[in-house]
């Protein structure tokens, strides 16, 4: 019997050092974006000339087998390339946070009808489906869970669904310290100055295409150093994006739909056209080919380097 039981523990040891040395293979071989504190976090969100231009992947970025808004998928983004991840975040019947952008099951995953009429326990019966409609093994993840996957690997921007309310996000981005590496999505300066005031040290992704945004932002009293300008769906001029960038604000033009469309069409060059126009970051739906092509674009220096780490 003491055999019995040296042997199951060994076993069960060599097991988790096999566990532990997977973990630390697989956080080895992945692109990382790595912000730690306040002070670190204003310091890489503030542009300046020597800044590196990013991807953001919508959705964590959705390819074949790895569905959108989901663990995996992330980890399959960071495989490629350093990204900021965009995620949804929605509300089940019993108030737990999980990713899901629709406000169905049925497109993303195995279940049918509204997230907010499913409990947590129903909806984590669940499998996530890819775009192409095949089923996956992957989870519905939780919010709590992914703010504690992503510390010391990646940066958030945190889309919240109607539904949800922004104190509930809030209080989650406190409990687990992530205020350096997980911004919130607004959609208008009312929502943005709602989200400054719960937590006036958060980094929040505000709307900004044309001057006359920029001036009521301006008169939010919301600081600028607290600003990601998400400047639309199209081409802004480059005086547009010069002006942000006088301020010290970095741009995030979504190429998601018709700019990624387009490069599908006419070639990957287009993500550098965007990039030499004023575009920091390509908010995408194909966040590895636009990283690939925009690569060449990195500067040999930059003070923003220290916070990213390539494999």
């Amino acid at each position: 019997m003491l055999m019995k039981n040296r042997a199951f523990l060994i076993t069960a040891v060599l097991a988790g050092l096999a566990f532990v040395s997977c973990k630390k293979q697989n956080q080895d071989q992945i692109h990382i974006i790595q912000v730690e504190s306040l002070s670190e976090m204003e310091d890489f969100y503030i542009w300046t000339p020597d800044r590196i231009p990013m991807v953001s992947a919508h959705r964590g970025g959705p390819y074949p087998r790895f569905p959108e808004n989901c663990i995996e998928t992330f980890e399959n983004t960071l495989l490629h390339t350093p990204s900021i991840l965009e995620f949804d975040v929605a509300l089940t019947k019993d108030s737990v946070m999980v990713l899901m952008h629709d406000n169905t099951l049925d497109r993303t995953s195995n279940g049918t009808g509204k997230v907010i009429d499913h409990t947590f326990e129903e909806i984590r019966a669940l499998r996530l489906k890819d775009n192409d409609g095949n089923l996956t093994d992957f989870l519905i993840p939780t919010l709590e869970e992914v703010l504690e996957w992503g510390k010391g690997k990646t940066v958030f921007t945190v889309d919240v669904k109607r539904e949800v309310p922004f104190e509930l996000v809030v209080e989650a981005i406190k409990k687990y310290n992530a205020e350096p590496y997980a911004a919130v999505i607004t959609y208008s300066v009312g929502a943005a100055i709602k989200v400054h005031r719960l937590h006036p040290e958060l980094m929040l992704s505000v709307t900004i295409r044309n001057e006359e945004e920029l001036e009521r932002f301006e008169n939010s009293g919301i600081p600028v150093d607290r600003w990601i300008a998400f400047t639309g769906l199209s081409e802004r001029p480059a005086e547009f994006n010069q002006m942000l960038h006088e301020k010290g604000v970095f741009t995030i033009l979504g190429t998601m739909g018709n700019l990624d469309r387009s490069a599908i069409a006419r070639g990957d060059q287009v993500y550098t056209e965007l990039i030499n126009n004023g575009a920091d970051i390509l908010a995408t739906d194909r966040p590895i080919e636009a990283a690939e092509a925009i690569r060449g674009l990195i500067p040999d220096k930059s003070s923003k380097m220290k916070y990213l780490k390539y494999h």
